[in-house]
């Protein structure tokens, strides 16, 4: 790939509404209040235990250490402090528990909503999302949501209470030293407010960029072959190097600002408390403030800067959250181009299979100036073989395409059975349906599950049925483990024939009303070719079949021949009536179809 293909093709996932981002979480949370109740009660206890030691400490040193001590005092303190430390442990325990319980569960939540969501979308979404930038959102950015719902929100709601409450008995205990610690408010509140939008920007493009270096590792992996066939690993290896680096350059500077947020809180906050400590210093020592006192205040005041400190880091949390609630809803709010009817038509409960095609034009979204189909009109019978031939482009596949409603038509309709295809379900639709294509997909599992994909509630004999039919079942069983051998990642362990009869055993299993066969043999030597001909041949009867093919023998037992070119018809006939007539038809077949 040029370095101009391989930005070519990092395009964006479509942009959705805008959003308010981490206002949905309450949503995802909503299940689990009885969980939030007894975490906020645990944080509520350790919190107020923490604000709790200010006091007593501040008792401890005027009442325990003063005016010659007091044993008895010093005791009890030990036994209340291991007491507080217990209450502490349990509640510490309690918080963190749920709080990661609640997490987990929001997340695991949101995986299945975007995957759900994504498995639905129609081909036309795809054209354009990226498959590593997809994984990042279901993997990466929901990570990064677990860490806050499971993590920094109780953080920061600890930290919250840590900080008025502190705040409070600072006041209590010295007016006069908490105006000076007011003072110091304004000077953290700030760099949180001014750095705080370009940080979020920053933490957004990070998390692009790593979508990016995801997505082509992705493909690189997908392609290896053809990678290593071209001799390209030093360019592919520059490529992600430049875009490590770039996505390294972003975390970076979203590093040093967050960096310089934190560095500008403490220096404020806690130059703050020596300040603090040298006017209450001079307050002791003239007896305006007792020891107990100071100590008390600068206890507060060291949980008060505590608690700033780690909002401002809690906040940059929420930024980065914030940007991958964001690219997640943008996922849950894209809608599929292509949906079932909200009050769909059911399909007369018969074995007709009747299809038609009224002046139908059909453009790709990404070619809008061109139609791929244009007037086509087809009436097929129920039980009817059509042969689609034509040159490479003319319009074959889309027309299967069509049929499944991957993509809507631009113009005219396609009926079953006199009801548009656009007023059925989904499900009820593709369900009449079988397809063996030229290039079947294998899924990563056993040969067993790839078959059983026709029909998950067939037997087992039902699949090994199939296998045979398919002509598989000789190559299955000299596999390792049979039909629980696992084929390897998109079928890697299997040739191309036997990926195709893979597929046609799929299709024997599902037992279809309308058969869509896409050069189904084209990989098949001419010995296993003659025999899932065979095969086909009983599957094919009493069905419809329409047979896309670029073989000469295919073609010559279709009841019908319609001929595309440029998306159009170009002839209509028979085997034999095409041949006679010598038009494009009898060109394709003296070039064999080739």
């Amino acid at each position: 790939m040029s370095m101009t293909l391989q930005q070519a093709r990092r395009t964006e996932v479509p942009k959705g509404v805008k959003l308010n981002n981490l206002k949905m979480l309450p949503v995802y949370l909503a299940p689990y209040k009885l969980h939030i109740i007894g975490a906020l009660l645990a944080l509520f206890v350790t919190s107020f235990s923490v604000l709790g030691l200010g006091k007593g400490l501040g008792y401890l040193i005027d009442k325990g250490f003063g005016e010659g001590g007091n044993p008895a005092l010093l005791n009890g303190a030990l036994i209340l402090l291991i007491g507080m430390t217990i209450v502490l442990a349990i509640g510490t325990f309690a918080r963190f528990f749920l709080v990661t319980y609640i997490g987990e569960c929001v997340v695991a939540k949101m995986r299945q909503q975007i995957y759900q969501r994504i498995i639905n979308l129609s081909p036309e979404f795809f054209e354009t999302a990226r498959a590593g930038d997809i994984l990042s959102r279901i993997t990466n950015d929901t990570s990064l949501l677990q860490v806050v719902v499971g993590s920094s929100l109780s953080i920061a709601l600890r930290n919250t209470i840590l900080l008025f409450g502190g705040m409070g008995l600072l006041i209590h205990t010295s007016p006069k030293l908490s105006l000076v610690v007011a003072a110091v408010v304004p000077l953290v509140v700030m760099p949180i407010i001014l750095l705080g939008r370009k940080l979020r920007r920053l933490s957004r493009d990070s998390q692009e960029k790593i979508a990016s270096l995801a997505a082509h590792a992705e493909e690189s992996i997908t392609g290896i072959k053809t990678i290593q066939a071209y001799v390209r690993e030093d360019l592919e290896i520059s490529i992600f190097s430049r875009l490590v680096n770039s996505a390294l350059d972003v975390a970076v500077e979203r590093i040093r600002l967050r960096s310089l947020l934190t560095a500008i809180v403490i220096m404020c906050v806690f130059g703050s408390i020596g300040f603090v400590l040298w006017i209450g210093g001079h307050d002791v020592v003239s007896g305006n403030m007792s020891a107990g006192a100071l100590s008390s205040f600068i206890f507060y005041s060291v949980i008060v800067a505590s608690a700033t400190g780690s909002i401002s880091e809690v906040f940059g949390d929420l930024q980065r959250a914030s940007g991958a609630m964001e690219r997640i809803m943008e996922i849950l709010h894209t809608n599929s181009a292509v949906a079932s009817p909200a009050l769909p038509i059911k399909l007369p409960n018969k074995s007709r299979s009747d299809i038609s095609l009224r002046n139908v034009i059909f453009h790709y979204p990404n070619h809008p100036e061109k139609p791929s189909l244009n007037n086509i009109n087809i009436d097929i019978k129920s039980g009817e073989t059509v042969a689609i031939v034509g040159p490479s482009g003319a319009g074959k596949s889309t027309l299967f395409q069509l049929l499944f409603r991957f993509y809507d038509v631009s113009g005219g309709e396609i009926t079953i059975e006199g009801i548009n295809i656009k007023n059925l379900a989904l499900p009820d639709l593709r369900s009449l349906f079988s397809l063996v294509p030229q290039d079947p997909v294998i899924f990563s599992g056993t040969a067993y599950d790839n078959i059983a994909i026709g029909n998950p509630d067939a037997s087992r004999d039902e699949v090994i049925r199939a296998a045979r039919l398919a002509a598989a079942l000789e190559f299955i069983e000299r596999l390792p483990q049979g039909f629980e051998s696992f084929l390897g990642e998109k079928g890697v362990r299997l040739s191309g024939g036997e990926k195709q009869r893979i597929a046609i055993a799929r299709a024997f299993l599902k037992d279809p009303k309308i058969l869509l066969l896409d050069e189904a043999t084209s990989a098949l030597d001419s010995h296993n070719e003659s025999l899932v001909q065979e095969s086909l041949k009983k599957l094919m009867l009493g069905r419809t079949t329409l047979i896309i093919a670029h073989r000469f023998s295919t073609v010559q037992e279709a009841d019908r021949i319609i001929v595309l070119e440029n998306g159009e018809i170009a002839e209509e006939g028979t085997h034999t009536g095409l041949l006679n007539n010598n038009g494009l038809y009898a060109k394709l077949a003296k070039a064999g179809f080739k």
